[in-house]
C-alpha cells in the first residue's frame, strides 16, 4: 500500500475533535509550524473562496503564501498551494512517508495527518505566510492547533449540528475558538452573533460595522466593490458570484489590508482568484453549466439567490447528496429555482444517498434519475443552461467531465472526507 492509499484508509475511521493528537504529531516534526505565519479561516460557508482571495492577495504583495483547503474536488494534491501553484505529487507522497510512522505512533486521524503535512510542505518550501481553511468548526479543529497572526469567520449556520450544537449561538462559540486575545480578527456574521466572537478578546472587524461594502453586480463577470475600512477605502473587482461572494471578497480584503497588504496587491489578488467548484461557471456544450457545492441549507439559499440575480431561473439541476445533510433543508431552497432535478450520486463516496432516497425531497417537479454523473450530463440538452450542486464529491466527479482534460481526471479513491 503505497502511502497516499494508507492515508485514504483512514477516512474510515472518522473524526475525533481534539487538539492532543495533532500537537503531538507537530512536536514529533520539529513543529514545522513555526517556520511560517498562519491565518486561520473558518466559517459554516464562504471559508473556503474567503481563503483563495486572501492568499491570492497576500501573493500579488509579493509575499511566498500557502493555500491550505479542503476538502479537494479531483486530485489531492489541490489542499497544498504555494505561491499559487499545486505541490507537485511526488513531493506530496515523500513528505507523507517521513509523516506516516508519526502519525501512527500518535495515532492521528485523517485530517490531522493532512494538517500536519501542509505544515510541513509549507515550511519546506519556505512559505512566509500560510491561509489555512478549517475544517470543521474551529475550537477543536486541527487547523487550531496553529497559531494564527489574524483569524476570520465568515459565516455561521447550522450545520453539523450533532458535534458543534444545534444553535447558531452554539456554532458560533465553537468558531470561535480561532480566534486569539488581543489579535486581529475579521467576520461576516450577523450582528447578534458578535457578542459569542467578542467574548474570546480578539481585535474584531465586523462586516456592517467597521467594515462597510458597497458593491455593484456585473453579472456573470462577478462584482466590483467599494470596501471602507478604518482609516481606507479598497475599490476592487471580483470574478466571484452571488451575494455572498461579493462579502467573502470583503472580508478577504479587510484581513489583507490587516495583515499590511497594499491596495494595489488587493485589487489584483481579488480579480484574479480562481475558487472551483464554487458558483463556477464552465461552458459546455453550446451552453452553460454552473458547479456549486451548496450541501447546507444556508449555501442552498445562497445559490438559489445567485440563480435569480443573474436571471438564471429556472433551470435544470444535477443534485446529488451525501447522508447526514439537511437535504430536505438543501431541497426546500432549490425547489423554487429548479426547471426540472437529475438526481445522481458521486461514484466514489461510499456516503453519497441514492436518486431514490433523494427523490422524495423533491416531490411536485419533474424528476429524473441517473446512475452516475457522466449519465446525468448526457440527459442535459446541448445548448441549455443548468446547474449541478449538492455535494462536492459530485462536483468533483463531473467538472473533469466538463473540462474534458485528461489530467483533470478524479483520482480513483473513496472519499469520506
Amino acid at each position: 500500500m503505497n502511502e497516499l492509499d494508507w492515508l485514504f484508509a483512514q477516512q474510515r475511521f472518522g473524526m475525533h475533535p481534539g487538539l492532543e493528537r495533532v500537537r503531538a504529531l507537530l512536536a514529533r516534526l520539529d513543529s514545522p509550524q513555526r517556520g511560517f505565519q498562519t491565518v486561520l479561516v473558518g466559517g459554516t460557508n464562504g471559508k473556503g473562496s474567503t481563503a483563495a482571495s486572501l492568499a491570492a492577495m497576500l501573493t500579488a504583495s509579493g509575499t511566498r503564501t500557502g493555500l491550505f483547503t479542503s476538502p479537494h474536488l479531483t486530485r489531492f494534491s489541490e489542499r497544498f498551494v504555494v505561491g499559487g501553484q499545486e505541490c507537485p505529487a511526488p513531493q506530496i507522497e515523500e513528505a507523507l512517508g517521513r509523516v506516516r510512522p508519526h502519525a501512527e505512533a500518535v495515532g492521528a486521524t485523517f485530517f490531522e495527518i493532512v494538517t500536519a503535512l501542509g505544515a510541513l510542505l509549507f515550511a519546506e518550501a519556505g512559505v512566509e505566510v500560510a491561509v489555512m481553511e478549517v475544517g470543521l468548526g474551529g475550537r477543536l479543529d486541527a487547523t487550531n492547533a496553529l497559531e494564527p497572526v489574524l483569524s476570520v469567520i465568515t459565516t455561521v449556520a447550522l450545520d453539523h449540528t450533532e458535534i458543534l450544537g444545534e444553535t447558531l449561538e452554539a456554532i458560533a462559540a465553537e468558531k470561535a475558538g480561532i480566534l486569539r486575545p488581543g489579535r486581529p480578527a475579521v467576520t461576516g456574521v450577523p450582528p447578534a452573533l458578535w457578542p459569542q466572537l467578542e467574548g474570546q478578546g480578539a481585535a474584531l472587524w465586523a462586516l456592517g460595522r467597521e467594515v462597510q461594502v458597497e458593491a455593484r453586480s456585473q453579472g456573470w463577470a462577478g462584482w466590483t466593490l467599494r470596501v471602507e475600512l478604518p482609516g481606507a477605502a479598497l475599490d476592487l473587482q471580483t470574478p466571484l458570484l452571488g451575494e455572498h461572494g461579493a462579502a467573502n471578497a470583503a472580508l478577504a480584503a479587510a484581513a489583507a489590508w490587516r495583515l499590511g497588504v497594499g491596495e494595489a496587491a488587493i485589487r489584483a489578488g481579488a480579480a484574479g482568484v480562481v475558487w472551483p467548484g464554487r458558483l463556477e461557471v464552465v461552458p459546455w456544450r453550446g451552453g452553460r453549466v454552473l458547479l456549486d457545492g451548496a450541501h447546507n441549507p444556508a449555501g442552498a439559499q445562497a445559490l438559489a439567490a445567485a440563480l435569480r440575480s443573474l436571471g438564471a431561473a429556472p433551470l435544470p439541476l444535477v443534485f446529488g447528496a451525501s447522508s447526514g445533510k439537511d437535504v430536505a433543508g438543501v431541497a426546500s431552497a432549490l425547489r423554487e429555482v429548479a426547471a426540472e432535478v437529475i438526481l445522481t450520486r458521486a461514484r466514489l463516496s461510499p456516503r453519497a444517498l441514492s436518486p431514490q432516497e433523494l427523490a422524495p425531497h423533491f416531490t411536485g417537479l419533474p424528476v429524473r434519475f441517473a446512475g452516475s454523473p457522466a449519465e446525468a450530463l448526457a440527459l442535459l440538452p446541448p445548448g441549455s443552461s443548468a446547474a449541478v450542486c449538492g455535494s462536492l464529491y459530485l462536483i468533483g466527479e463531473v467538472r473533469p467531465l466538463l473540462l474534458g482534460l485528461p489530467g483533470e481526471a478524479p483520482e480513483e479513491r473513496e472519499r469520506w472526507q
